[in-house]
């Protein structure tokens, strides 16, 4: 894997930056999003949902979104360097569980390549079994763990990821080897849902946004969520009200290319806040269940650095990473 990333690291680094142009301002902004990760999931949902409030509300004058699966997003993070070095109109759409693909794939990209632009959501991880599971409650999942940590399938996103840290964390709480997690990664929300629908797993996590509708609609049944307090309109408890010691929010955010700066950077900087701080956008949050976690770029950035050695300890201590 190491091996891939380096070469396609090597290559996309070749590719000269594509329509830089200097000293714009928002309105004339014409922009390519990248969501390093295939349909269905929370990038692609947030890459998608910035591109029609940004059109809706005039911070751009236009909005492609471009999908680029591939370890855990880390073969389009490769690719966005390589692309948009300098260019002050291609942005990613990235979050925590690119920071944990990146350390446990040893990825020789990351996150602190790129110039944080915006924290956008912070939704809370869901954990869920099918509607005609025998596990009622999180108790139940734990002590199926506990009785067989090998038969207890659990589905998400990226190895490495949030989906895949919380799996391992429940299972430690649950007293059995986090190491011995049977994690079953998919690339896009739509694949691991369509697993749990389809019952070929014992428990599933995701973004609660993601899975939202086929919660109320009965299809998955809601266990508990990763947030450390309740949120308003979830049934569904946080971990630490249910004995177990975890929280972990699934953020996500907006990134530049390296070596976007000054007036460029400004540019996409109110792009971004003029998005974020409309209407439209939070009617966004409302409907796919996000919460508003959004944080402005000399503040992300500290985030980015300090969330990366969080990450990286976590990962460690269930052995992910060395």
């Amino acid at each position: 894997m190491r091996k891939l990333l380096k070469i396609c690291f090597a290559a996309t680094m070749a590719i000269s930056a594509v329509g830089v142009v200097s000293n714009v301002n928002a309105q004339s902004l014409e922009l390519n999003i990248m969501a390093p990760a295939g349909a269905g999931g929370g990038w692609d949902s947030a890459a998608r949902s910035l591109q029609e409030v940004m059109m809706a509300t005039g911070a751009a004058k236009s909005v492609q979104v471009v999908n680029v699966p591939g370890a855990g997003g880390t073969v389009g993070l490769a690719q966005f360097i390589g692309s948009a070095k300098g260019s002050p109109n291609q942005l990613l759409v990235a979050g925590i569980t690119l920071v944990g693909a990146s350390i446990s794939n040893n990825s020789p990209v990351d996150l602190t390549k790129v110039t944080p632009v915006a924290r956008l959501t912070g939704d809370p991880l869901v954990i869920v079994v099918p509607k005609d599971s025998p596990i009622k409650t999180i108790a139940d999942l734990q002590a199926q763990i506990k009785s067989d940590v090998a038969k207890t399938i659990w589905v998400g996103g990226s190895a490495g990821g949030a989906d895949h840290i919380l799996a391992a964390l429940v299972t430690k709480e649950s007293g059995a080897d986090p190491a011995q997690v049977n994690y079953v990664a998919y690339s896009g929300g739509g694949e691991s849902l369509a697993a749990m629908l389809g019952g070929q797993a014992t428990a599933g996590v995701s973004g609660y946004g993601e899975w939202q509708g086929q919660i109320e609609s009965g299809d998955l049944r809601a266990l508990a969520i990763s947030y450390p307090e309740p949120i308003e309109g979830i049934e569904a408890k946080p971990l630490k009200a249910q004995g177990l010691n975890i929280e972990l929010v699934n953020w996500r955010g907006v990134f530049a290319g390296p070596r976007v700066e000054g007036a460029d950077l400004d540019a996409l900087k109110a792009a971004v806040e003029k998005t974020v701080k409309s209407e439209q956008w939070q009617a966004v949050l409302k409907t796919r269940g996000w919460a508003d976690y959004y944080a402005p770029s000399d503040e992300f950035q500290a985030f980015i650095g300090s969330e990366t050695e969080r990450v990286h300890e976590v990962l460690k201590s269930i052995g992910l990473a060395n």
